[in-house]
């Protein structure tokens, strides 16, 4: 009888003592449990989702797909730099359920092992859970706002399950549209029909 080896001590992931820029949030990697994010330079531990959340990004994700243009791509959970300060100091970098970016970002992404910017990002989609609603509703509403990504959907999977697509309007920030439940159209940045009920099973 072979014995299984005996797992190590878990990988202690330590939070330096100072803001921190984007470099060096990038350089921490990954932690062993739950998410970060980096907001003015503090990192922001979140914990894992739910299957039921998970389920609805990767659904969504699935629904896009076939609709998106040649052009577009999505990628669900992955760090943006949103580019809200300079280089070199305290830094913005979000990790939205969904992104919707230009194909020719993925590769460098892929090549530079790198995160996306906001500058690549067409659509960003924050799927809501019961402790992100503030966040989801105004906090990423205006980065992302600020970051110039052109478009913003906000999925809440409460039953009815609703979208609300907010879209860039010049020095307002975003202007929001009202809530759908059932299908969501637009033709805008692409057009595109989703079964909004199809996202819960």
């Amino acid at each position: 009888m072979t014995a299984l080896p005996q797992p190590g001590p878990a990988r202690r992931w330590e939070i330096p003592d100072h803001l921190l820029t984007i470099e060096e949030y990038a350089a921490l990697g990954e932690t062993d449990s739950g998410f970060t994010e980096l907001v003015e330079g503090r990192v922001v531990m979140s914990p894992s989702p739910s299957r039921k959340h998970n389920k609805a990004a990767y659904l969504l994700g699935r629904q896009l797909e076939s609709q998106l243009p040649p052009e577009l791509d999505f990628t669900l959970d992955i760090d943006v730099d949103l580019g809200l300060t300079p280089r070199g100091e305290p830094g913005f970098s979000r990790r939205p359920d969904l992104l919707i970016t230009h194909r020719e970002a993925n590769a460098r992404v892929d090549d530079e092992g790198d995160m996306y910017r906001a500058d690549e990002v067409v659509v960003v989609v924050e799927i809501v859970s019961p402790g992100s609603k503030r966040t989801d509703y105004q906090v990423k509403h205006d980065e992302y706002a600020d970051a110039g990504i052109p478009h913003y959907w906000i999925v809440d999977i409460t039953e009815p399950v609703s979208l609300v697509a907010c879209h860039q309007a010049g020095d307002f920030g975003y202007m929001d549209a009202s809530a759908v439940t059932g299908t969501f159209t637009t033709d805008v940045p692409f057009p595109v029909k989703i079964d909004l009920t199809a996202l819960l099973v």
